[in-house]
């Protein structure tokens, strides 16, 4: 599904053709007059029927600011949108004058030449307000090709009533996480934990738990397959096999999402980005029974990942001035503090945090630390493609197809072809 570092040069000499061409969009405007006019199409890659709604809401905001700009607005499921954008801007044809690139597509897309530089522009205003990792996601070979726009990490999300029936309390380490489970499942019957198998994303904190990482990008060394490695792949099916949690090989999401909605299960592990989703669950019609926790510690350390989701401008884009506007507007403090009221999602600039909409969200407050803990992945343009192989193998883990030892080697052997050169 993804493109790999093969690929990688004759993909960025069609880009720069495809770029230099433009899209066949009519977004053409211009500001000639001092005002900003013309069509900026965004895709907007956010959940459908929660996220969508307030990001389509506060794009709506811009078009009243700009009267003469028409925002035109497409919803991308987050599964379609990587290739999807890469096609078109290969093609010189449909593709968005911004995106919402998530953190790891961003070095990639700009590795590809199919992002604008935004130093110097409207698009990048007041940068020492970013949180530092924040912005580091957004940087590729000392420029800067997208605006940071949510950040955010992993938590244990738990039934605070189904801890209560069987009176135990959030799991601080990974054998807690197993005992919790076992006198919930004596006490409701319920199973502990689900354990999304389809997405390998969810497999990071038990990785970074045993001390482990998918690769160096100082050394250029593989990683995945030492000693932590096979270790985290372990824990993992440990889980499964002893119980302690239930997965899936496939439609991870839906699954997860019901069976804790539906108090079928007492934990998952999820984000900010599905608070606003739990909460219709039947589980959460009382929001106070939702309780978040750090995710269990491993035997090295307490770890999750640091996710988020960057702007990012065209290069091709015909209405260049409007979209830099645009992306300025959407990751303004006044944009990030309406999210972070009205979806509980975590603002990238630091003004922000102090702004009531992010003071009076629980949500906010409680993963603020957790980000600030998170450990970054590589900024790398492979980065997005790492989760491909690791994917297969995790799944396989899971579902009994594969030994953690097995599991780790054929992920290391696959980084090393992406990875041309590296140990």
């Amino acid at each position: 599904m993804r493109r790999g570092i093969t690929a990688t040069a004759l993909v960025a000499t069609l880009a720069l053709a495809a770029t230099a061409c433009g899209s066949d969009d009519e977004t053409g405007g211009s500001k000639s007059s001092g005002e900003l006019s013309g069509t900026v199409t965004w895709w907007d890659t956010s959940n459908v029927g929660s996220e969508d709604k307030v990001f389509k809401k506060i794009a709506e905001g811009f078009e009243k600011k700009h009267p003469k700009v028409d925002v035109k607005y497409v919803s991308v499921p987050f599964g379609e949108a990587q290739n999807k954008f890469k096609n078109a801007a290969q093609a010189g044809s449909g593709a968005p004058d911004v995106i919402r690139s998530e953190v790891a597509w961003t070095p990639e897309f700009a590795d590809l030449g199919y992002l604008a530089p935004l130093d110097g522009t409207a698009a990048l205003k007041d940068q020492d307000d970013f949180l530092k990792q924040a912005a580091a996601s957004t940087k590729y070979k000392g420029k800067t090709y997208a605006v940071p726009q949510v950040i955010d990490s992993m938590g244990i999300f738990y039934n605070k009533k189904m801890f209560a029936d069987a009176g135990v309390e959030p799991p601080a380490k990974i054998a807690d996480l197993k005992s919790v489970a076992k006198k919930i499942k004596d006490k409701t019957g319920k199973t502990g934990l689900y354990l999304r198998g389809d997405d390998s994303y969810y497999f990071l904190s038990f990785l970074y738990g045993e001390g482990g990482d998918l690769v160096d990008a100082d050394s250029k060394t593989v990683t995945v397959d030492n000693a932590e490695g096979v270790k985290a792949f372990g824990v993992v099916k440990d889980l499964v096999d002893s119980g302690t949690a239930k997965t899936d090989a496939t439609d991870g999401w839906e699954n997860m999402m019901s069976a804790f909605k539906n108090g079928d299960v007492a934990m998952m592990i999820n984000g900010p980005w599905a608070v606003a989703d739990t909460l219709t669950g039947k589980e959460f019609t009382d929001k106070a029974n939702l309780g978040i926790s750090t995710v269990p510690a491993g035997s090295a350390a307490q770890g999750a990942p640091q996710g988020g989701h960057n702007l990012a401008v065209y290069a091709g884009s015909k209405n260049l001035d409007a979209s830099y506007a645009f992306v300025d507007y959407m990751t303004s403090v006044e944009s990030q503090a309406q999210t972070a009221g009205e979806l509980n999602l975590l603002p990238t600039r630091t003004s922000a945090y102090s702004k009531k909409e992010a003071v009076d969200s629980e949500i906010v407050q409680f993963f603020k630390p957790v980000v600030e803990s998170s450990v970054e992945r590589p900024w790398i343009p492979e980065t997005g493609s790492l989760f491909a192989p690791l994917n297969v193998e995790y799944t396989k883990v899971l579902t009994g197809q594969t030994t953690p030892e097995k599991a780790a080697k054929a992920t290391g052997d696959s980084y090393r072809k992406l990875l041309k050169g590296w140990k």
